[in-house]
């Protein structure tokens, strides 16, 4: 990418798009295109084809899309489905039509089975039954890592780059109780917590399940990383993760720590844990000369910081 190439941001105002907005500009890039979801409804084929024509961007970073939660999984698979599929098919084949030089694509490690051996490895996608309550999602993010690499086979090319990062967390993160990821719902239930003064906060399931958490500047970093690098990439998906896992109760005491909630903390056995352990074999990606840098207290101290900076806009994001 030249400092003056036409990069579209796809997904702006969200976790990694606005990190990828802040690293691009911070990295001397001028050419930067965004729109909202007011402006450009990427679930529309005819509106995206004529973004794509009068726009013509050189390259594509695909970081829309409708992500959440256990509850909001369980709750909402035919919307997460038909909305994914829908934004990643429309501009897939907009790419390809008006010659993207590169789209980075994002998967979930929740497209790897339920048990899935431990570290996470890239080969594994597709070998066993994924977890049931992200179902929907995981069915949608797979499709789009599979067409990365039939366009890339079908048409001789290596435009269509597909990074699976473990789970992101950051400033300008979805804090909804219902449709956020664990991390972010946490800090929220905390601070609430805190400041109304409870005993006690009661948090779903058992505690035990591990998962590995990455900062969204650091993904940011890795998918810049990959752009510039894609004549390095063979046609698979590449790991990016920080190789590290902590327990939801690990966790929960970070967080509360770093609130400053010093109540106790129960769970509620009868909810769901999801997957037992989701870990990551990022080894692939990490060989190409790209590294992390970002660790889990760090990250969390920015990410509490831009939350207490902006409950208002935090609660909009939620809506």
């Amino acid at each position: 990418m030249l400092k003056d190439s036409r990069i579209y941001v796809a997904g702006h105002t969200g976790l990694l798009g606005s990190a990828l907005t802040k690293k691009l500009k911070s990295n001397g890039y001028t050419g930067i295109i965004s729109k909202t979801r007011n402006e450009l409804d990427l679930t529309s084929q005819s509106e995206v084809n004529d973004f794509f024509k009068n726009e013509q961007p050189d390259y594509v970073f695909l970081a829309a899309g409708l992500t959440g939660g256990i509850i909001a999984n369980r709750t909402y698979p035919a919307t997460f489905l038909h909305t994914n599929v829908s934004i990643q098919d429309n501009v897939f084949d907009a790419a390809k039509k008006y010659n993207v030089k590169h789209l980075v694509f994002y998967g979930s490690s929740c497209v790897y089975p339920i048990n899935c051996p431990q570290l996470m490895k890239e080969e594994h996608l597709m070998t066993g039954m994924i977890e049931e309550t992200s179902e929907a999602y995981a069915i949608a993010k797979t499709t789009g890592i599979i067409g990365c690499k039939s366009y890339n086979y079908q048409f001789n090319t290596n435009c269509f780059i597909s990074l699976i990062p473990n789970s992101m967390y950051g400033p300008n993160d979805n804090f909804d109780l219902e449709k956020s990821h664990v991390l972010s719902a946490l800090i929220r239930k905390f601070h609430e917590a805190k400041m109304e003064g409870k005993e006690s906060i009661t948090l779903w399931g058992s505690g035990n399940p591990r998962r590995e958490f990455i900062f969204c500047e650091d993904v940011a970093e890795a998918s810049i990383f990959a752009m510039k690098n894609a004549e390095k990439l063979q046609n698979t998906h590449y790991n990016i993760g920080t190789g590290v896992d902590y327990s939801i109760k690990e966790l929960a005491m970070i967080i509360s720590r770093i609130v400053g909630y010093s109540g106790e903390i129960k769970w509620d056995r009868t909810k769901p844990d999801g997957a037992p352990r989701k870990l990551l074999d990022s080894s692939k990606f990490l060989n190409l000369g790209w590294k992390p840098y970002t660790n889990i207290e760090d990250g969390l101290k920015v990410t509490y910081e831009w939350y207490l900076n902006n409950i208002t806009i935090a609660k909009e994001i939620a809506c």
